[in-house]
């Protein structure tokens, strides 16, 4: 799966969906016009943090800027994958399956490398997020309250308020994370 082949298809689609001028979607978002213009033509790479101003800005989820169509059943082999970058590539973000409106969620699979850290922007109202640690140990800040998760560990949290992650560990950090936006 090539996600910036996607990320470029779908920003488009979905700021024409919209009826949004370059000028009207940078506003929304916060994006300026010629990022989104270069993100629009695959001209680059866009950030994790940057994909997430342009889903909040659109009022749509992460995953609809990611997805590439897929029929009921879908097979994702790890080697296929990209990841979308952070934290100058120590923060890895692999789209895994993008929101569907019959389940209302989102999965990723994340790979924290040793000093990566992510300060995440508000989802969507009434956004829940699913958090299981495979290796490694992630200190995740959600609303007031820090949380050090190790292998087998899982958090539920609001996910519509700032939140955080960081591996201040020596080896990498690996966990899913399932987005829910059904809690509205």
């Amino acid at each position: 799966m090539d996600v910036n082949d996607a990320v470029a298809r779908n920003v488009k689609a979905i700021r024409e969906k919209k009826k949004l001028t370059l000028d009207a979607a940078s506003s929304l978002t916060g994006v300026s016009r010629s990022m989104l213009s270069q993100i629009e033509k695959g001209e680059v790479n866009p950030t994790v943090s940057l994909l997430w101003k342009i889903a909040n800005g659109f009022k749509v989820s992460f995953s609809s800027l990611t997805e590439n169509a897929g029929g009921e059943t879908q097979l994702l082999r790890a080697a296929d994958q990209k990841p979308l970058e952070a934290c100058n590539g120590l923060y890895l973000n692999y789209p895994v399956f993008p929101f569907d409106d019959k389940t209302l969620f989102e999965t990723y699979r994340i790979l924290m490398k040793p000093k990566a850290a992510l300060d995440a922007q508000p989802h969507l109202s009434g956004a829940v997020e699913y958090v299981t640690v495979f290796c490694g140990t992630v200190t995740i800040g959600a609303g007031e309250k820090e949380f050090t998760l190790t292998k087998g560990d899982s958090l539920r949290f609001a996910a519509d308020t700032p939140h955080s992650y960081r591996n201040a560990g020596s080896e990498d950090a690996e966990l899913s994370m399932l987005i829910y936006y059904g809690a509205n």
